[in-house]
């Protein structure tokens, strides 16, 4: 890693005061939030207990910065954005209100992949009741997602793809630009779950023009739980019907009269009711700190530092003799791999040694059966020996 990089890790870390307490390794559940964004969160609680809402204009003036940040992260214009509660929101908003053709002999079809999580999987399933056909595509037990196997379900009645960026147990970083190449010339859109990937790794709609996107704060982006970031394209905007209408859905939304239902011409149009002031202006700050360490830049030095990260933890755990499990399509190359690894020791539960790790201040998670690390760019040299101190323990004899 180059001076750069170190000073961008350096800084970050800086910016979490976990890193004083605990070896943290959790971003693929739950990240912690940086110092900014709790100052926030307490300034905005101050002015709720104190003043009510006085201060609701510049709480949604923050919620319009929000907007124009994820329009830098996602180099999108802020009308494209709507601001959720959470992914599982954001897909419902696309699966329930996509317009689907359902006339026998005729009906539509969508592709999801069965190893997904579970948000990203039963929004879709739940369109077989509508007469939907859903089609899944089987994932080896590897993890490596094969464009081909997604191509193969797709033909001119799919009408949406549906992925996860990064796999949130394999780790597995689909090739976003091959795959939406493939979806559009098929004649379908693409819907991206990106979750396990933004705030990380660069996601350029218009170098990779997916259609529908989205991501709750709370991993990787270093925000609060239960604000996110929904990315419709400005073309689709239209196919899709508000399944959920509100007051803020249109356009007269601040007269609170129903007489005129115009629907609000951006991606505003879904958020319907009051807002997460307070998770949104926290997501706001640490969405602006990752920015400001380029992480919507191509070759990022955020992501260079996860992936530096993860590589040496990698080496590290084999060398204890765990079993370490990351998802690669191609030997010596890390552009099909994310900041999460998986790994087991021989003979232990892992869940025992989860929480025997956390009682050393090594924060981690157990997924189906397998210890799950998720490193950051602020996670340092200091971390990771925390960590396999702790896993040495455990090494077999």
């Amino acid at each position: 890693m180059n001076e750069a990089e170190n000073s961008a890790k350096s800084s970050l870390r800086g910016c979490m005061p976990v890193s004083e307490s605990y070896a943290y390794f959790d971003h693929a559940a739950v990240g912690p939030i940086p110092k900014s964004a709790a100052e926030a969160i307490q300034k905005w609680t101050q002015q709720s207990l104190l003043h009510g809402d006085v201060y609701w204009p510049e709480w949604a003036k923050a919620a319009s910065e929000l907007r124009k940040d994820a329009g830098e992260l996602l180099n999108c214009t802020p009308q494209e954005v709507a601001l959720i509660p959470n992914t599982t929101f954001g897909i419902n908003v696309v699966s329930s209100g996509y317009r689907w053709n359902t006339r026998p002999g005729g009906k539509d079809s969508v592709v999801v992949l069965e190893n997904e999580f579970s948000s990203n999987l039963l929004p879709w399933l739940a369109l077989e009741r509508r007469g939907v056909e859903v089609r899944r595509v089987s994932v080896p037990e590897s993890g490596v997602v094969d464009i081909d196997a997604i191509r193969r379900m797709v033909d001119s009645t799919t009408r949406i793809v549906s992925v996860s960026w990064v796999g949130y147990f394999s780790g597995y970083r689909i090739d976003l630009t091959k795959l939406c190449d493939m979806v559009h010339s098929a004649g379908a859109m693409l819907f991206v779950d990106a979750i396990q990937g933004l705030g990380v790794f660069s996601l350029d709609v218009q170098t990779i023009p997916i259609d529908f996107m989205a991501a709750d704060g709370h991993k990787w982006m270093l925000g609060p739980e239960g604000a996110g970031l929904l990315y419709i394209r400005e073309g689709n905007l239209d196919l899709l019907e508000p399944a959920m209408q509100g007051w803020g859905s249109i356009r007269s939304a601040h007269h609170f009269s129903t007489s005129e239902m115009v629907l609000k011409s951006d991606a505003s149009r879904y958020e319907g009711g009051s807002a997460n002031h307070v998770g949104q202006i926290g997501l706001g700050k640490s969405l602006r700190m990752l920015l400001d360490h380029g992480c919507h830049l191509r070759n990022n030095p955020v992501a260079v530092a996860v992936l530096e990260n993860a590589a040496i933890i990698e080496q590290g755990l084999r060398s204890l003799g765990a079993s370490v499990y990351r998802a690669r399509q191609f030997p010596n190359q890390d552009n099909d791999l994310s900041g999460i690894i998986t790994f087991t020791l021989e003979g232990q539960d892992p869940a025992q040694v989860r929480t025997r790790l956390l009682q050393d201040g090594v924060v981690l998670s157990v997924r189906h059966g397998r210890l799950r690390v998720a490193t950051h760019a602020y996670n340092n040299l200091s971390d990771i020996e925390r960590l396999l101190q702790g896993v040495r323990s455990y090494r077999p004899t």
